[in-house]
């Protein structure tokens, strides 16, 4: 196979991996914050469970996470993800969903904890200042807090993208044709290895899109709070 046909090759696994990454991202952000506020939950329970079940997601592989999101159902209850009818039988696309899922539930864990660090470093006063201008605590979390939040966060925040990245090459695992399955398929089917090389610029280049776009958001937010 020459360079073109190659390339041709991995970009419809890009497009998938693409499709990955920002879905993950659209998915987790929000259910994460949401991790990140029921993890401070002054209800004790609710507190312990949230904290528990993050303890658990970050403290185990996300392959084994893949694995049995994707392969669990099957194994287990007899009802694999292909054979459920929200997908329609689109094999492709109940193994995306499934990984998609994973992904999503993996990250929200990692950001969540993020989130509250970056909630937990905000000073008392700007509770009490708010509470005297008798804003409610939601106005002071959307208004006030969360707006200093994203600024504390931005660099944990980028090393974790940055992650998340790489980590969409762990979705073959899982027969999701993503770009480094077609990679691998390439090296299995016409005997040639570089590329895997090939595939390695795609995600330095990707990875490089993504730090670019923090570094460009950390100097714009500076110029604001200094």
């Amino acid at each position: 196979m020459n360079l073109i046909d190659v390339t041709l090759k991995l970009m419809d696994g890009f497009l998938v991996t693409l499709a990955l990454f920002f879905l993950t991202l659209l998915l987790a952000l929000p259910l994460a914050l949401i991790f990140a506020v029921l993890s401070r939950s002054s209800f004790r329970p609710v507190k312990l469970i949230m904290r528990a079940f993050i303890y658990i997601i970050r403290g185990t592989p996300l392959l084994l996470q893949l694995m049995i999101v994707v392969y669990m159902p099957g194994i287990v209850f007899g009802n694999p993800l292909t054979k459920w009818a929200v997908f329609g039988g689109n094999v492709d696309l109940s193994y995306f969903c499934g990984a998609l899922f994973a992904f999503v539930i993996n990250y929200a864990c990692y950001f969540a904890e993020i989130f509250r660090g970056g909630i937990e470093n905000i000073p008392k006063g700007q509770y009490e200042a708010c509470a005297v201008l008798g804003m409610s605590r939601s106005q002071t979390f959307f208004r006030v807090i969360l707006l200093q939040v994203i600024r504390n966060i931005l660099a944990p925040m980028s090393n974790e993208i940055v992650t998340l990245v790489k980590d969409t090459a762990l979705a073959r695992t899982v027969a999701v044709t993503e770009m480094f399955f077609a990679a691998s398929e390439l090296l299995r089917v016409n005997f040639i290895i570089w590329p895997l090389f090939y595939t390695g610029v795609f995600y330095l280049g990707f990875s490089a899109l993504v730090t670019a776009v923090f570094n460009a958001a950390e100097k714009k937010l500076s110029r604001y709070w200094k």
